[in-house]
Parts: structure tokens; C-alpha cells; sequence
């Protein structure tokens, strides 16, 4: 008896020992996804910011946002991250934080040591890396289209990285962290990051734009605003759209799946704070913000753009709370941001605030407003896992959007100050007026020109 009650036992601990190697293959292989996912909304910014630029800046549209990519990538491994786990509890470096010891950059060998080779003890840190890497990276092209036509690209690729490796990376630190002093002691509950990716790189857009200054041409003497249109409206909304596929990436990598030791319980997805939740959730929704945002924009806007742009506010207003809404309310949440998305880009545009494609409104201002929001609809909800926690209130969460709104914005007027101040933050008139294509690429999207439409018949 005593034989096979050890034989049982020896069975069970190889089956447990096999569930524990496919939840680390499945939390590994799902992070992964999420990254060419993510790599999609960079698609679409791609196709957006150089669809809603002149013919005369077009590639060096796409150039400025090829390197925002690119140079996101070795910042955010060599010293975001450390900042992520590094200042959670405030400006104080934990000794142990990843990247430091233990289960981060000691992953990582130099290749000309001894240890060169894969860590074959981590499965999972590379590939949870690379998601957060792509979270950075977002940032950098939520900016990015605000600022076209008109920026350098030494200094954009400057503010890039200050926003992208570090700015957003302190407010995920304190307000996306198990540990983050905002959550502790405030209950702040952002599942989705509307308030810190979103709202944070909308307002650093914001601090930028005044330093920066708006586009020749955009305004006259009077103060009246001109309408400068981009060359290609539908390359813009397939742009969107694709940001849109790409969401779903992104909202993805906020999910905790099982697998090592990072679930809080066991075989079940959490949130960052270790709250539970399902994939479920995410599917409804996912797609009833981004339905709602659509319908919202159109009742206020009738314009394709503002549409497609109210399918990104409508996942961005219900995107603190997509983890325990119901559909219902997240249709309406995304209504609403879709609504607000003109109204509000108008009131900065006819205040001397060039915002070429409106994302200190649909990233900054309705972040923040579907952050703030959440702390109504999901008051009383513990803010991470445990008793006796912090819980989400409107004060927390309206305390989480001032730090959000300050991370942004202040980092992004000072930094852009100082650049502007060393002449490395706008190009020259010349320059601008002949076309950053022919004279900073130089090179032309399209060297045989555009043929125009026929007019139409009387």
C-alpha cells in the first residue's frame, strides 16, 4: 500500500511539474503575440501621421516615426525598465529591482563572457520585456503625430526617448505597479494605461506644441484658424484602423496570464494589481468602447476621421475600467469619449494649439477623463489584491490624473524649452515652406506627382 501511495505521489508531482512547464509555454508564448500585435498600432501610426501630412513632408513623417521605434528599443532596455521596477514606492532605487538582480538583466549575458547564451531557468522575462518595450514605444508615436511637419528630427528623437524611457515609465512605476505608491495609498486603478500611457504622452504632446508653436499657415493675423489637411484621408483612416487591430495587442499585455510565479491566483488572469479578471471582459468590452466611440463621434462630427479617431477615444475612455465594466456601460463610456473628441480638439485649435492630428485630445484629455470617470463607476473595488487594501475612489483616481497630467506635461514643456532654446526644436521657415521632403530626406513619396480628380460634370 505504502509502495503505491509513493507511486501515486511521484505521478501527481510529475503532472503538477508538466502543468507548471505549459503555464510557463503559455504565459510565454502569449506576451510574445502581444508584441507584433503592438507592432501593428506603429503600422498605423505610421500610415495615419504620414496620410494626414502634405505631399511636400510625407516620408519625413514616416522617417521621424521609423526612429521613435527604433531608438525606444536600447533606451528602454538599458534604463526604462530599471525605472519601472526601480521607483514604485516614490524617487527611492530598490536594490533589488529588475534589471539590477535576480530575474531581469541577469537574464542577459554580454556576448563575450562566459555565460553568453540563453538563461535557460527564465522563460518569460524577454518576452515581458518586449511587451513593455512596445508600451514605451506607444508613447513615443502618441506624440509623434501631433508635432509633424514642422519638428527636427535630432530633437523629436530627444523628446522620444524622455517620454518613452522614462517619463511614462515613472507613472507605470507608481500607478501600474502591485507596489506603486498611487495604488497603495490611493486606491488608483488604470487597468488599461488611458491615464499612464495615454494621458501622459497626450499632455507631453501638449508641452511640446506651445514650445513648438503651430504650422505656417495655420492661423491668420486675426486669430481665425485655417484648415491644413493632410494628402491622403483614407491612408489616414486605414492608419487608424489599424491602431485599432493593434489595441487589442496592447490591452493583451495588461492582462497577468498564469504561468511562473506571476499570477496571484494560480490558473486564473489578474490585472497588474493582482485583481481578477477575465479575457471575457476584454471581448465584450473592447468592441462596444470602440462601437460606442464611433457612433459618438459621428452624431457630433459626421467626418470619417473624427470617426475613426472616436474608435480610439472609445477604448481609451473605458480602458481604466475594461476589467470589470459591464458592456453596457462601456458602450456608453465610449459614446461619450467619441462625443467630447471634436468639441474638445477644437477648443485648443482655436487657442493657437497646432495639434496636427488631435492627440492631446483623444490620448491626453480623454484619458483622463476615462480615468477620472472610473473612480464613479468603480468606487469601492479593492485596488490590488488582499484585505484590508487601498480602494478606487473619484479622489484617488482624480489625484492619479494630476500625476499623470504633471508626468506629462511638465517633462514635455521644460525638455522641449531647452531644446527650442538651442535652435534644435523647430526647422527653418525656408525648410518648412519648401517641404521637409526635399530638404531634410531628401527624397519625394511621389516624384511623378498625384494626379487630380476629374471635375465633376454639371
Amino acid at each position: 500500500m505504502e509502495e503505491q501511495l509513493a507511486e501515486l505521489a511521484a505521478k501527481v508531482a510529475e503532472l503538477e511539474a508538466k502543468a507548471g512547464v505549459t503555464n510557463t509555454m503559455f504565459a510565454e508564448t502569449y506576451y510574445y503575440l502581444t508584441i507584433p500585435l503592438m507592432v501593428i498600432i506603429h503600422a498605423g501610426f505610421l500610415a495615419y501621421e504620414m496620410g494626414a501630412s502634405r505631399q511636400k513632408h510625407v516620408l519625413a513623417s514616416g522617417i521621424k516615426n521609423i526612429l521613435a521605434f527604433a531608438f525606444m528599443m536600447p533606451t528602454f532596455y538599458f534604463f526604462g525598465w530599471w525605472v519601472y521596477w526601480g521607483f514604485p514606492t516614490g524617487i527611492t532605487f530598490s536594490e533589488g529591482a529588475m534589471g539590477i538582480s535576480g530575474a531581469g538583466y541577469a537574464a542577459f549575458a554580454w556576448p563575450w563572457t562566459e555565460s553568453a547564451g540563453p538563461n535557460l531557468d527564465d522563460q518569460a522575462t524577454g518576452v515581458f520585456w518586449g511587451a513593455f518595450a512596445l508600451f514605451a514605444a506607444t508613447t513615443a508615436s502618441i506624440f509623434s503625430g501631433a508635432v509633424i511637419e514642422r519638428i527636427q528630427v535630432v530633437g523629436f528623437v530627444i523628446l522620444a526617448v524622455v517620454l518613452g524611457s522614462f517619463a511614462w515609465v515613472v507613472a507605470a512605476a507608481w500607478g501600474w505597479h502591485a507596489d506603486g505608491w498611487l495604488v497603495t495609498q490611493w486606491g488608483v486603478h488604470d487597468f488599461g494605461a488611458a491615464g499612464l500611457v495615454h494621458a501622459v504622452a497626450g499632455f507631453f504632446a501638449l508641452g511640446v506644441l506651445i514650445n513648438l508653436g503651430p504650422r505656417i499657415g495655420k492661423y491668420n493675423d486675426d486669430g481665425t484658424v485655417n484648415n491644413i489637411s493632410g494628402h491622403n484621408m483614407p491612408f489616414t483612416v486605414f492608419g487608424l484602423m489599424l491602431i485599432i487591430v493593434g489595441f487589442w495587442g496592447f490591452l493583451m499585455a495588461c492582462v497577468i496570464v498564469p504561468g511562473e510565479a506571476w499570477s496571484w491566483y494560480g490558473d486564473k488572469a489578474t490585472t497588474i494589481y493582482g485583481t481578477p479578471m477575465t479575457l471575457s471582459s476584454l471581448a465584450f468590452n473592447i468592441l462596444m468602447g470602440m462601437s460606442g466611440g464611433i457612433i459618438g463621434a459621428w452624431a457630433i462630427a459626421r467626418d470619417p476621421f473624427f470617426m475613426m479617431s472616436g474608435a480610439l477615444a472609445g477604448i481609451i475612455a473605458t480602458a481604466s475600467g475594461l476589467d470589470v465594466y459591464d458592456p453596457s456601460l462601456a458602450f456608453v463610456m465610449g459614446a461619450a469619449g467619441g462625443a467630447l473628441l471634436k468639441p474638445c480638439y477644437n477648443f485648443l485649435d482655436k487657442r493657437g494649439i497646432d495639434d496636427a492630428v488631435g492627440a492631446v485630445t483623444v490620448h491626453g484629455t480623454i484619458g483622463l477623463f476615462g480615468l477620472i470617470m472610473f473612480g464613479i463607476w468603480g468606487a469601492g473595488l479593492p485596488a490590488i489584491q488582499g484585505e484590508g487594501v487601498a480602494t478606487v475612489s473619484l479622489i484617488g483616481q482624480i489625484v492619479g490624473a494630476v500625476v499623470f497630467f504633471l508626468l506629462g506635461f511638465v517633462p514635455g514643456y521644460v525638455v522641449s524649452w531647452i531644446l527650442n532654446a538651442l535652435g534644435m526644436l523647430r526647422v527653418a521657415e525656408e525648410a518648412e515652406l519648401a517641404g521637409l521632403d526635399l530638404t531634410k530626406v531628401p527624397l519625394q513619396a511621389y516624384p511623378e506627382g498625384i494626379i487630380p480628380s476629374a471635375p465633376a460634370a454639371e
